[in-house]
């Protein structure tokens, strides 16, 4: 009795090693060489069946070869070449009404992102729930997948909307006075789907529970991050990652923004309020949406900047001769005195084509804490 005993609290304590070694690997941090934290943006997939599914609004002369394994290949392509430290698809990952298996079209196409032990994660579209799954099916999977961060919804409350509702936190480097603390923030909501309320046509958006979550999160984020790290004057800086765009986004024309807008905004047809509420948090620097797979601009406005990424997938509308495309975010900490490193000096962007080259595209900075500083110690005066 005492054998067996025995052996099943050494397997426990195997299991629980296990456990914690998986849990570490999957923190995210900085990385020490370079003090950067690198996130692949991964926009509408709309993955369908693999090798037999077509592609859409490709050249002519593509037609014939071009599939899903298109799409597969270039996130490979992008993993190779960015080697990103995280790897978030925002929505429409499946194409749910040419999906026959919607398990079997997940796993293809988070495969490269498994293979690659690179840490991910994924929030739902309007389109994902379409094939053989409920959206609350959709995103259990996702959640029961290796490598994946995603989480189904926030474990302390019980009456939230949608599924994907979380955040993560990317810590300073290891050996760093930040090694503990969580210097990026990163927020991820589920913009829904279509709406459900007869009076109110067209597609979802972020409701009053999941704004609240929002802002319950980034006042305990603020107060733990401002007492753990002497910070005086700023939060650590967050970025938001939805699906589907606010309204907010039809602010911008040629003259303020950085990309193409090739198309209207399909935002939700009211305004539930969350960019009001990101401003009112102050943390958040940048959000980034997919939806409109021709837009992939990025343009501030009120401190915050609203960025599509571009549509990815072979298997979704694209424009013919116009290359799909990922983001690229770079966060990148300052230098100390002492040569060791801390807080976020910086968020730029950048695009990638899937082209030959990989050719990259529009590199701005997001936000740096010099310019934020130099705003706010702005004298207020007369003009």
């Amino acid at each position: 009795m005492e054998t067996r005993n025995s052996t099943k609290i050494f397997l426990i304590l195997v299991f629980l090693s296990s456990l914690l070694q998986l849990c570490q690997a999957l923190k995210l941090r900085f990385e020490g060489k370079n003090g950067e934290f690198r996130i692949l943006q991964v926009a509408d997939m709309h993955y369908g069946d693999g090798k037999t599914t077509p592609c859409e609004d490709v050249l002519p002369e593509q037609m014939p070869t071009c599939s899903d394994v298109n799409t597969t290949d270039f996130i490979i392509r992008m993993i190779h070449a960015e080697k990103p430290h995280l790897i978030v698809f925002t929505g429409d990952n499946i194409f749910g009404f040419d999906a026959k298996d919607a398990v079997k079209s997940m796993n293809a196409a988070f495969a490269p992102a498994i293979s690659s032990n690179i840490p991910w994660a994924a929030i739902l579209g309007n389109h994902d729930q379409e094939s053989t799954l409920s959206r609350e099916g959709v995103m259990k999977h996702i959640v029961g997948m290796k490598n994946t961060l995603s989480q189904l919804n926030p474990p302390d409350i019980l009456d939230i909307d949608g599924f994907g509702n979380y955040n993560l936190e990317v810590h300073g480097i290891e050996g760093s006075k930040l090694a503990n603390k969580s210097v990026l923030n990163l927020y991820f909501l589920d913009s829904g789907d279509y709406s459900t309320v007869p009076s109110i046509p067209g597609y979802g958006w972020i409701k009053p529970s999941q704004q609240f979550w929002f802002q319950r999160t980034s006042k305990k984020l603020k107060k733990t991050y401002m007492h753990n790290s002497n910070a005086k004057t700023s939060p650590a800086p967050g970025l938001a990652y939805f699906h589907i765009p606010l309204p907010e986004y039809a602010s911008f024309d040629s003259s303020n923004f950085t990309g193409g807008r090739q198309e209207g905004i399909s935002s939700a047809s009211i305004n539930s309020g969350f960019f009001t509420t990101m401003v009112e948090a102050g943390d958040v620097k940048a959000v980034f949406t997919g939806h409109d797979h021709i837009n992939d601009f990025c343009g501030k406005l009120m401190d915050i900047n609203l960025c599509f990424a571009g549509g990815f997938g072979y298997h979704a509308y694209g424009k013919a001769g116009w290359s799909r495309r990922a983001r690229m975010v770079v966060a990148s900490l300052e230098k100390t005195e002492k040569g060791g490193w801390g807080a976020v000096k910086s968020i730029k962007t950048w695009k990638r084509l899937d082209d030959e080259h990989l050719t990259t595209i529009h590199t701005q900075v997001l936000w740096s804490k010099s310019s934020a500083g130099a705003r706010r110690k702005k004298p207020i005066g007369h003009q």
